[in-house]
């Protein structure tokens, strides 16, 4: 059945046999997510193999997703295991302290103390545990709690409204992106990006390590709320990732920058990825909760690109339940209503040839009804600009290049296609094309099909050219 709305899972102990990351691709996989926070450089390396050979083994596509860990901003270990926090009492973040007890805790990010002042608040394990900060003396953070509770090893710590000046690189990150590169991964996320410049330096390195990786921007940080455009600007696509972002800005305010996130990045030209807790009750349920059901499906209602799970695959007792579970949830969303048609972004003023022929082939689409769209592509542009416009149309990106069928994975409404031997014609590769169509059963006899190429077979950009094709005629 048709689903636009791409599923990223997540892989870990759950998911570590061929046989479970086949059931998972064959239930609706598009992309596997690689977590960088855990697993050493040969654990990711050989779960990439085993994702290609499993989507192989399916005969599909799967894109993956290499996920950075960013800083660790997180308290230190305690001597004696958990320790309970109660209301009122005073609590010290040291940043000097190896081990901690029940008054004082270390920190894996040292500069804390140099980053808070007098009157901030403190949110630790998500927003579990509230502190306020009565002063700071040197690598000291003196606290009142103001919300208690249990407190373990390594939990995150969020400012409230942020300001916190961890580098979204750091050196384990540049490391790992080697690795990233080193296994192909297609999409790269970085954590914690707070301005254009982070996203840039992640280019550069990608660029520096001979990779050809998009970028993800993961937004987590109220400060990136601030500069969301020019992240946007400066990378292929973000994520919403609404965990540490609930955090520093307030639960109540993630589901409106949700919608804005998503709006912002389908005007831009970018893929979105909307990610934490959307299964959250099938790590240990074989059925999600109403209200998951519900945040999944007004996630796809809002336009993003892809749905994400996390733990729910990577540690969960249900991997295969759940992708099934959210792509049924897809489907009957995007079932659910009538296209959007947007008007006002096809009418706008296009930079360029190869993007006002992806908007005039989403135009006649609507006007001619067409079965599919075929954009015959080198680089994936084409096809990433016509799935920026919810058509209905499902588009098929013909290509000749592994890594581009692979990196096309996430885009919504887009499936990737790969033609056999590259063809020497425009003739012979159109025809190539409309018969992969025919054999996949996209297409029959007698339908309306519209296709795009470029004069200049195999040159990236130089797509200039809409063709509409009844299926089965002999093209001139």
């Amino acid at each position: 059945m048709f689903r636009g709305t791409k599923i990223v899972a997540t892989l870990g102990p759950a998911s570590n046999t061929l046989e479970t990351l086949q059931n998972m691709i064959a239930a609706g996989v598009n992309v596997a997510r690689l977590n960088f926070s855990h697993g050493k450089p040969e654990d990711h390396i050989g779960r990439a193999q085993m994702i290609r050979q499993a989507a192989d083994n399916v005969g599909t596509c799967v894109g993956i997703l290499a996920d950075l860990q960013g800083p660790k901003i997180r308290v230190g270990k305690f001597a004696d295991g958990p320790i309970m926090l109660v209301k009122g009492e005073q609590f010290v973040l040291d940043a000097e302290c190896e081990l901690g007890n029940q008054h004082t805790v270390g920190l894996d990010y040292k500069d804390l103390p140099n980053d808070v002042d007098t009157g901030a608040v403190l949110l630790l394990d998500d927003g579990k545990i509230v502190l306020d900060v009565d002063r700071v003396e040197g690598a000291k953070i003196f606290t009142t709690v103001r919300v208690g509770g249990k407190l373990s090893n390594n939990k995150g710590i969020n400012q409230q409204g942020g300001g916190l000046s961890a580098p979204a690189l750091t050196d384990k990150d540049k490391e790992d992106l080697k690795t990233a590169i080193a296994l192909q991964a297609d999409y790269i996320a970085v954590s914690f990006p707070k301005h254009a410049a982070d996203m840039e330096e992640a280019r550069e390195l990608v660029k520096a390590a001979g990779g050809h990786a998009l970028l993800v921007a993961k937004i987590e940080r109220c400060e990136a709320i601030d500069k969301l455009e020019e992240i946007l600007d400066a990378s292929d696509g973000i994520m919403v990732a609404r965990g540490d972002l609930a955090v520093e800005v307030g639960d109540a305010a993630v589901p409106a920058l949700q919608k804005r996130m998503i709006r912002l990045a389908r005007e831009r030209n970018k893929f979105v990825i909307t990610a934490t807790q959307m299964m959250e009750s099938m790590i240990t349920s074989p059925v999600p909760t109403r209200a998951e059901v519900s945040d999944v499906a007004n996630a796809v209602l809002d336009g993003t690109d892809a749905v994400m799970l996390s733990a729910e695959t990577a540690a969960g007792d249900y991997p295969v339940e759940t992708v099934e579970a959210m792509a049924r949830v897809c489907v009957a969303a995007e079932q659910s209503y009538a296209n959007s048609f947007d008007l006002e972004l096809l009418n706008r003023e296009q930079n360029n040839v190869d993007q006002s022929i992806a908007m005039a082939t989403l135009f006649t689409a609507q006007h001619l009804k067409v079965k599919a769209i075929a954009a015959l592509t080198q680089s994936g542009s084409t096809a990433l600009w016509m799935s920026r416009v919810d058509s209905g149309v499902p588009i098929y990106a013909v290509t000749p290049e592994e890594s581009t069928r692979r990196k096309v994975s996430v885009f919504r409404d887009v499936f990737p296609m790969m033609t056999g031997a590259i063809a020497t014609s425009r003739e012979a590769a159109l025809a190539q094309a409309e018969q992969a169509l025919l054999e996949r059963g996209a297409v029959e006899k007698g339908d309306l099909l519209l296709m795009t190429i470029g004069e200049k077979l195999g040159k990236p950009g130089a797509t200039n050219n809409m063709l509409i094709v009844r299926v089965g005629e002999q093209q001139p």
